[in-house]
């Protein structure tokens, strides 16, 4: 029996709330064997993509809240000699990330959201547009690459200029039970051109 999770999972509701709810339960599910195995067969699939784009300089996160776990393509990048960033929030603009340098000895330290994040080095940070790549995490997506955050919009404003500069170039990094059925796009909303899962990359536009 496959562990990765079932993907025809659909979630119709216009309610962000419920969708949050349903998806974060879901993926909260996984067993600590789907959990493994799921960010094994995600890593590869975008440390394939990453090398296609010839990313020098890409952002991750650290997972949370049952997320997709990105330690693998962490430990990856570092043995290809890519550079890691992982977002912390701004210390002076609410609502905004800035990017710090993440090698295997950075200290870290956790938020007041509960995350952890790197200590703030600013010999260590980067701007965004300095970044190759962004790899968003998402709490769900649907089949036109629209992709709902948590709601506190980091990086949506992150990412806002992205396609009129081309960088960072955003792809989502998510469980295959992540995916709903569609969900409702605002203005500021940021869709992704790309989104992978365990199973499948998504590539949109």
């Amino acid at each position: 029996m496959s562990l990765v999770a079932d993907t025809n999972q659909t979630i119709d509701s216009n309610s962000p709330k419920t969708i949050r709810k349903t998806v974060r339960t879901a993926r909260r599910k996984l067993s600590l064997a789907q959990q493994k195995q799921s960010s094994i067969l995600a890593a590869k699939s975008a440390l394939d993509k990453l090398k296609q784009l010839k990313a020098a300089k890409v952002a991750l996160y650290l997972t949370n809240d049952g997320e997709l776990d990105t330690a693998p393509l962490i430990e990856m990048l570092w043995q290809l000699g890519i550079q890691v960033y992982l977002p912390r929030l701004h210390p002076f603009s609410a609502g905004n990330l800035i990017f710090l340098q993440y090698e295997p000895k950075s200290a870290l330290e956790k938020n007041n959201l509960g995350i952890w994040e790197p200590k703030l080095n600013i010999t260590q940070m980067i701007l965004p547009h300095q970044l190759d790549v962004v790899i968003t995490p998402l709490v769900a997506f649907d089949r036109f690459g629209n992709r709902m955050g948590m709601g506190g919009g980091y990086y949506d404003r992150t990412l806002a200029n992205w396609q009129a500069t081309s960088k960072p170039l955003p792809i989502g990094y998510a469980h295959d039970c992540q995916q709903v059925s569609k969900l409702a796009s605002q203005l500021w909303d940021i869709p992704l051109p790309f989104i992978i899962t365990p199973s499948k990359n998504y590539s949109f536009g």
